[in-house]
């Protein structure tokens, strides 16, 4: 699959050539995690929560200004900002090294 992933007005798409979507207006680059067995975008804490829990990880209650994550049958501990806001990329790929085949880290284009 080639492209970049468009966000615009609340839908997320796959875009061959984004160049030619843009009307006039300026392009922000920045990234999503993505589950990619229903190749669903996380948008909240909870959403995230759901699928690390399917996976067999348990919250991890050490650090109140952390949300945290730990798997029992490995050393892996996944620690997160408490505002979704302050998600980024670096923690994404936490989630994805330790979840291998399971996330992956898209570009999304949105139009400004």
């Amino acid at each position: 699959m080639s492209g970049v992933w468009m966000f615009r007005n609340g839908v997320v798409r796959l875009v061959e050539n984004p160049a030619a979507e843009s009307n006039q207006g300026s392009l922000q680059r920045r990234k999503v995690l993505v589950y990619t067995p229903t190749d669903e975008v996380i948008t909240s804490y909870s959403v995230l929560e759901k699928k690390l829990f399917s996976l067999g990880w348990e919250r991890y209650y050490d650090d109140p200004d952390l949300f945290q994550f730990h798997k029992s049958s490995t050393i892996h501990l996944i620690s997160l900002p408490k505002d979704f806001g302050r998600f980024k990329s670096m923690h994404m790929f936490d989630i994805v090294v330790k979840n291998k085949n399971v996330f992956e880290v898209r570009d999304i284009v949105m139009q400004m």
